[in-house]
Parts: structure tokens; C-alpha cells; sequence
């Protein structure tokens, strides 16, 4: 995803913000109606790391912040367990907008948002996208595979390293198998950053299998899904 004119944070928290700016008055599905705020996603411009969930809930619609929620406090223990802070990270979801009544996101509706998470993708350029449960792992993954077999491994993407799992209100329904499921993917978060800085350190990097396709392609154009 990387390109030879690499955005620098101050362009990249910019470019985000006035991303941020459009999407507050975007109206291209019926969600623009019944929302309270747009949730447009939150954190560090230049982190390594971008997580990618579903869409708002009712707390994150009236805060205009991601998992702000029980699902929330969860993902900060997960990430505190693997040495990153919510500040380190940028987190995101499929759509901008709730679904009245918590409903799943409708395939118009994803469509609606997938420019805005297409260009944040873009602009952050992390090392890791981390997707939580069936709707963001689907998308990106372009897969009708669902969560409990796509997750315990990190996928090739474009250049960078894709990790599902499960999403946190799974494990608050009361599994611990979800639960230690999710602590195993976010330790193989940890590890690649880990392998990214000791390669950096080495003045080498390892290179994806799409590191090619990727190469002959402009970033802002690429499918990413």
C-alpha cells in the first residue's frame, strides 16, 4: 500500500480530518437518517496498526467515538496485553453510521462507506489491519469465509499483514474460548510489529506476496476491496 511519495503524520492527520469533514455530511444511505453523529474513527495518523470493526453502536453514536462500550474497555485490556495503548493504534469500522437498532450493516450500506475505509486505509498506511468479526474480515478479505475459521493467522495484504478475529462482543457473550481465541491473534500483533522493528534495525524488511501488484499500482487506486 506504501508509495514512493509517502505522507508525512501532520499531511496524514490533514488529510484524514478533512476525510472526516465530508463524511459528516454524507448522505448515500438511508443511515444518514436515523443516525445521531457520524463515527468516523479515531487515533494516531501514523500508527502501525489500524482495526477495523463493524459499525456504532448506541454509545459510540451518541459519543461520535469507536467502541466506546463494554467492547471498547475489552479491546483497551487486549491491546494493554500486548503493549500498545488505544493512542497508539487507529481504530475504525465497515460503516460510519449506527444501524438502527444494532441490526447488521445492509450491502448498500457498506458499499456506501467502503471510499471512506478504502482512504483511511490509504492514508494511515499501517504495518497491520486487524479486523473484527465477520463484516470487516469478509469485506477485506474479499471472502464468504466466516470469522471462526478466517482467524488464527495473518493474511498477505497488499503489501501489509492482515490479522482477523473474533470481535469483542463475542467474548463478552460469555466465551472464554472466544476470549483466549483473541488473545492469540493479538499475540501474533505483537510479533509482527516485533519481526517490522527487527528487520528495520537490520536494514531489511520482508515483502508480502502482493508487494509486487502492489509496486505497479497507484495506492489510491488499488481495489482494496
Amino acid at each position: 500500500m506504501s508509495s514512493d511519495t509517502d505522507h508525512s503524520p501532520h499531511t496524514r492527520a490533514t488529510e484524514l480530518a478533512a476525510l472526516a469533514e465530508r463524511a459528516a455530511s454524507c448522505t448515500q444511505c438511508e443511515l444518514a437518517a436515523t443516525r445521531t453523529t457520524v463515527v468516523f474513527g479515531a487515533g494516531d495518523a501514523d500508527a502501525s496498526v489500524v482495526i477495523v470493526g463493524e459499525g456504532p453502536g448506541k454509545n459510540e453514536d451518541e459519543q461520535g467515538l469507536p467502541f466506546v462500550g463494554r467492547s471498547g474497555a475489552l479491546l483497551d485490556r487486549l491491546l494493554g496485553e500486548i503493549r500498545l495503548a488505544r493512542d497508539d493504534v487507529y481504530i475504525a469500522n465497515v460503516v460510519k453510521c449506527r444501524p438502527p437498532s444494532n441490526r447488521d450493516p445492509r450491502p448498500a450500506e457498506i458499499d456506501a462507506c467502503k471510499p471512506y475505509l478504502r482512504q483511511q486505509l490509504v492514508l494511515i498506511d499501517p504495518v497491520v489491519v486487524v479486523t473484527l468479526g465477520n463484516f470487516s474480515s469478509k469485506l477485506l478479505l474479499t471472502t464468504d469465509i466466516g470469522i471462526t475459521k478466517l482467524r488464527g493467522q495473518a493474511y498477505p495484504w497488499w503489501g501489509r499483514h492482515l490479522v482477523p478475529t473474533f470481535h469483542p462482543a463475542a467474548a463478552l457473550r460469555g466465551s472464554a474460548r472466544v476470549l483466549e481465541a483473541m488473545r492469540e491473534d493479538f499475540t501474533c500483533i505483537r510479533r509482527i510489529l516485533d519481526d517490522t522493528e527487527s528487520n528495520k534495525m537490520r536494514g531489511t524488511e520482508p515483502r508480502s506476496s502482493n508487494d509486487r501488484e502492489t509496486e505497479q499500482a497507484d495506492p489510491e487506486q488499488l481495489d482494496l476491496f
